[in-house]
């Protein structure tokens, strides 16, 4: 029996099977020595009763036609065998996802008939179709074939006891695909994520960053989404690990935002005090260009000798708007320079702020993704 989930959102499991049947026949029988020494016959299917044998678990047909031969052999024996792909419903558990285990029925009925009219037994063990599966089995691509149990059971159905044979397949993922496609990629991302408390908060370089990141993983979360059911009983590991990354994520998102806020007002500062000087120095170069610009007669003729007032005669030829602009300059340069050289408060206060948040994060980060290894390998021991 070669097993594969076909997708885990739809929950349904396409094995492929040999289903071999055999019955006795009370009304054929011959003695080979008076027919040639023939002990079997391959006749057409649809000459002699048939078992109406169903899979309860099948939602789909095999649309390849059925052996349309049976065997019969002399003692009354009458065989059919049938190889088919199978579309049946299997439910899973994807809580360990995508370090699961799943385990997936194939019960084989009677239709109509009852346990006294059709009594149903199976010819190999469960060690022995086991061992039969592997040895047929070509290929296992996602999942690896761990064994399977075959069980006799004895139901009610309708007010009617039948008898079933159930045989559980049991498989195991195999994970490397995931975890390199996607849980490397997460925490990629959360490792970016910590080494962008190495920005600076005075732009906006940092703030976009964490932004980006935090797409990214909801980018993740989507095509999560699309990959397992929605019809789970538990939330599965996997979610809770996109989840709590995107938490801590957005808490460090939210810190920074804070931070921007608090330099900010250092910023505001800054700026309130060099619009003050500004407008007192516009105010005094105001009273000096009124006083450059007296009449010329009015000053004393030993003043024209001076090289102070020939000075001041050639500042007298700058506009005032050109004045005004070296002012500023020079106080934007001041201002700036007092700045480097000596934070603020609340740029100090932030910075504190920051080493300490940092600590805690990579606290919280360690702690959650030790627990989030310690359940996977709990829960995949058990």
């Amino acid at each position: 029996m070669v097993a594969r989930l076909r997708r885990e959102i739809d929950q349904t499991f396409i094995p492929y099977v040999w289903i071999f049947t055999s019955w006795h026949n009370e009304h054929i029988s011959w003695d080979p020595e008076q027919f040639c020494g023939i002990k079997s016959i391959s006749l057409p299917t649809e000459l002699l009763w048939k078992p109406d044998l169903t899979i309860e678990e099948m939602i789909e047909k095999d649309k390849a036609p059925p052996s349309p031969h049976l065997t019969i052999f002399s003692s009354g024996s009458v065989h059919v065998q049938n190889d088919q792909v199978l579309l049946s419903t299997c439910k899973m558990n994807i809580y360990q996802f995508p370090f699961d285990r799943q385990s997936c029925n194939l019960t084989f009925k009677s239709v109509i008939h009852s346990v006294q009219e059709l009594q149903l037994l199976h010819s190999l063990s469960s060690a022995e179709a086991t061992k039969w599966s592997r040895e047929v089995m070509r290929t296992q691509n996602e999942w690896l074939f761990i064994g399977m149990a075959v069980v006799n059971k004895t139901v009610s159905v309708f007010g009617i006891q039948q008898n079933m044979i159930v045989y559980t397949i049991s498989m195991k993922r195999r994970p490397v695909l995931y975890i390199i496609n996607f849980l490397l990629p997460v925490i990629f991302f959360l490792a970016l994520d910590l080494a962008s408390f190495f920005i600076s908060d005075s732009g906006g370089e940092k703030l976009s960053f964490k932004v980006t990141v935090l797409l990214a993983v909801t980018v993740m979360q989507l095509i999560l989404n699309e990959i397992l059911p929605c019809s789970s009983n538990k939330i599965p590991l996997i979610a809770v690990y996109c989840i709590g990354i995107f938490a801590l994520m957005l808490l460090s998102l939210l810190e920074t935002i804070f931070a921007m806020y608090l330099m900010e007002k250092d910023t505001v500062g800054v700026d309130g005090n060099r619009e003050v000087d500004y407008v007192a120095e516009k105010k005094k170069s105001r009273c000096c260009v009124c006083i450059c610009d007296a009449p010329a007669d009015e000053n004393p003729p030993e003043m024209l000798k001076d090289g102070r007032l020939t000075e001041f005669s050639s500042l007298e030829k700058l506009s005032d708007e050109t004045r005004d602009l070296m002012k500023a300059l020079t106080l934007l340069l001041d201002s700036r320079k007092e700045k480097e050289a000596k934070p603020g408060y609340w740029t100090r206060f932030t910075l504190k702020i920051n080493r300490i948040f940092y600590i805690i994060y990579i606290i919280a980060v360690s702690l959650f993704l030790a627990v989030m290894c310690f359940i996977w390998q709990q829960n995949h021991q058990e």
